[in-house]
């Protein structure tokens, strides 16, 4: 406890009342507990839930003030966190992103060092911890201390584990989040770090296909959607905004429309075509009225969505640029393909619309 209420007083006041908000630390209830650690352990969380369950504690809350990125294996420790909460319990922690740790450096070394140290530091504590390759040399030299992450990456670990994000905030030069454990980790062994990436979405008749495209988002990305949409909603052409989640380089192949590409690769397995509705997550169709839930449900997705061709790109105007495609479709079922691939065709090439 004495340990629990020195490490309590480097909670700063931007910060004590960030986590407030969630987390009422001067409780006074015998029956709940808040605890303050700053640790890199798993060992060191079940010690915590030993003592827990001892103490007889009905709610169990943990604020971790060490950062993830010294964590050497992220997962294993947020799932013992999550062993650790009741259902519905809270969780504290902090993760130094990868922008933030390009501001420290920037400021700490003059051009020329910073240049090579940005080099170094994105190739060994970056890329080594990803690649089987080089991951047993890196956690050889480095034990997981350092590592470099996206804010996406960790926060999307956290909720890969069982927990949903509830909010984030920066202080001190650090990314703070509550998160609130909603269930059990979901525990995926083989994530995708790979340039192609699977995307679920929703086919024909309602079965989940898996979406080729070319990766345009940091790692663990996908578990964030719901936070994301939550927090920011949708932009005007119906993608989440303010998307933390894309990487810089994503954003450049999106302009260019080179990430939809391996798309085709879903036509050859039969399961989209050429031109159809957009494949949509299953958390976004359900923004679409029910009568155009069951019309989509009735064909395949498409590589080129109707939205291009009819320059309707609004959330609005997409959904409704598909009840116009699907109408033509189904009164012209051969031809109405090949008008909308050849407008769509003429509106990328004359920029007339962009994909993000």
């Amino acid at each position: 406890m004495k340990e629990s209420n020195r490490i309590s007083k480097e909670i700063k006041s931007e910060l004590r009342d960030f986590i407030g908000q969630y987390i009422d630390l001067d409780s006074k209830d015998p029956s709940s507990r808040t605890t303050i650690v700053k640790t890199s352990s798993p060992f060191n969380i079940r010690s915590l839930e030993e003592n827990a369950i001892a103490d007889g504690f009905d709610s169990f809350n943990l604020i971790n003030l060490k950062r993830i990125n010294d964590i050497q294996r992220i997962n294993k420790f947020f799932n013992a966190v999550n062993h650790l909460l009741p259902l519905g319990g809270y969780h504290v922690g902090c993760v130094e992103s990868y922008l933030l740790r390009h501001q420290r450096i920037h400021r700490k070394f003059p051009p020329v060092i910073r240049q090579i140290y940005y080099l170094f530091d994105f190739i060994f504590k970056r890329i080594f911890p990803k690649l089987k390759l080089t991951q047993k040399l890196y956690f050889f030299i480095a034990h997981g201390r350092n590592r470099a992450l996206s804010k996406a990456e960790a926060l999307g670990r956290v909720v890969s584990c069982g927990f949903e994000i509830l909010d984030d905030r920066a202080v001190d030069g650090l990314i703070y989040f509550v998160a609130r454990k909603t269930g059990e980790p979901i525990r995926d062994k083989n994530p995708s770090y790979g340039p192609l990436y699977k995307m679920p979405r929703v086919g024909k008749d309602g079965k989940i296909i898996g979406v080729y495209k070319f990766r345009t988002m940091h790692p663990y990305s996908e578990y964030l959607q719901d936070y994301v949409i939550r927090k920011n909603g949708y932009s005007e052409i119906g993608k989440p905004a303010d998307d933390f989640r894309l990487t810089s380089w994503g954003a450049s192949m999106r302009k260019l429309w080179l990430d939809e590409l391996p798309q085709l690769l879903n036509v050859l397995k039969g399961e989209m075509k050429l031109v159809g509705i957009r494949p949509v997550s299953q958390r976004f169709l359900e923004e679409y009225p029910e009568d155009m839930k069951k019309l989509r449900l009735k064909h395949k997705p498409g590589c080129v969505p109707p939205y291009v061709a009819l320059l309707k790109q609004e959330v609005s105007e997409y959904i409704e640029s598909e009840r116009t495609y699907l109408n033509e479709k189904e009164a012209n079922p051969y031809t109405t393909d090949t008008k909308y691939f050849f407008k769509a065709v003429y509106n990328i090439l004359s920029n007339k619309i962009r994909s993000s």
